[in-house]
């Protein structure tokens, strides 16, 4: 292809949606370099931040979600989902994309609807095992559907479905320290069980309760623990941890070097987003998931179920996490079978060049246009 490459990437809100966006992006700029790609997100939302940090330009639309609970705000979210689409209009007029792809989020609704209206083809990209409306509401108008588990086409038409995984942080996969070494970088004892504790950028509070009500469990223990409290509780965490500072215990408000911390751990506890499923996948990594009740059509159990019923991954209930977690944790990081049990059966499910297979998918569209 010697025509100048134009391609539009849409969506965000999560880093769930914000990983897999910039990976596919990575993965089309390293094939062709002089690709031209626009991102387009929402006000307001991590992307506006994210996208530009990795390099890309983005353009953001002023979309917002339903608010279930106050019907009476929609009339201004209806308001501003009207001014998107005449933004998204604009955007697409303006930059004149061959192709657009969709990673879920308020705004890739929005701009693949006005993509679709206007002759450009669309893929979108699925990162749950349970679909999201805006990706159930777009799968009629795209051309082809890139999914990362098995059973999808009870949300989208057969015969669009391409299994391809989700695109994943390079960083994670391609760690060149030891296990020791990694452990070290954190002050942690290179010979101790290690178990690291992630609850996502923001923190998760039933995981970060967790740990507060084990200490005692904490310090009588063989193990060693990476806790990434997130930034919304660091402080309150550090004001309720003083005088009890245990030496088996390193606290942390971000991890950023999520590829030393996975490569410490013999056993992750973690919420079940599907990008950081993908990542257990990929490395082979023993997990206990505790799936948020917070999201929508509640698919982290779903993705979290996925695992459960092949034998690749423990699970505890949000609600039942404070009282059985830190045991269950304990107990499963000593017992060495049930960690080679859970890792070889998890690293089955792995679907490895995921972010290469859907660029290429994304250049067989533009192709498809051009030979129309």
């Amino acid at each position: 292809m010697n025509d100048e490459l134009r391609i539009i990437i849409s969506g965000g809100g999560t880093g769930g949606h914000i990983f897999p966006a910039v990976s596919i992006a990575n993965a089309i700029r390293e094939k062709h370099p002089e690709a031209k790609i626009l991102f387009v997100g929402a006000e307001g939302r991590m992307e506006m931040q994210r996208v530009p940090a990795a390099g890309y330009e983005i353009k953001g639309l002023p979309i917002k979600g339903f608010d279930r609970a106050n019907k009476l705000k929609n009339f201004s979210v209806l308001c501003k989902l009207w001014k998107s689409l005449r933004l998204a209009h604009r955007i697409i007029k303006d930059f004149k994309p061959q192709v657009a792809v969709g990673v879920g989020g308020y705004a890739s609704g929005a701009t693949l609807y006005e993509c679709s209206k206007m002759g450009i083809p669309c893929l979108i990209q699925e990162q749950n095992s349970y679909a999201g409306v805006t990706n159930k509401l777009l799968a009629k108008r795209a051309k082809k559907i890139c999914v990362a588990y098995e059973g999808m086409e009870r949300f989208f038409p057969a015969d669009k479905i391409i299994m391809t995984g989700n695109p994943v942080r390079q960083n994670v996969l391609h760690t060149a320290v030891s296990v020791e070494e990694a452990r070290r970088s954190f002050s942690l004892n290179p010979a101790k069980k290690t178990i690291l504790l992630v609850g996502g950028s923001l923190g998760a509070r039933t995981i970060n309760r967790s740990v507060l009500d084990h200490l005692d469990l904490i310090a009588n223990s063989d193990a060693q623990f990476i806790w990434q409290t997130g930034k919304f509780y660091h402080q309150s965490i550090l004001d309720e941890m003083k005088g009890r500072e245990l030496p088996n215990l390193k606290i942390m408000d971000f991890i950023g070097d999520m590829g030393a911390a996975y490569k410490s751990a013999d056993l992750v506890i973690s919420r079940a987003g599907a990008s950081s499923i993908s990542e257990f996948q990929l490395i082979g990594k023993p997990v206990i998931l505790v799936p948020s009740p917070n999201v929508a059509e509640d698919h982290q159990t779903k993705n979290a179920m996925a695992l459960v019923n092949k034998d690749a991954a423990l699970f505890v209930k949000d609600a039942e996490a404070p009282e059985k977690l830190l045991s269950l944790a304990l107990q499963t990081v000593s017992d060495d079978r049930k960690l080679a049990s859970l890792s070889e059966n998890v690293k089955k499910m792995g679907l490895h060049d995921s972010a290469n297979i859907i660029a290429d998918e994304v250049m067989k569209l533009i192709q498809a246009a051009k030979n129309n």
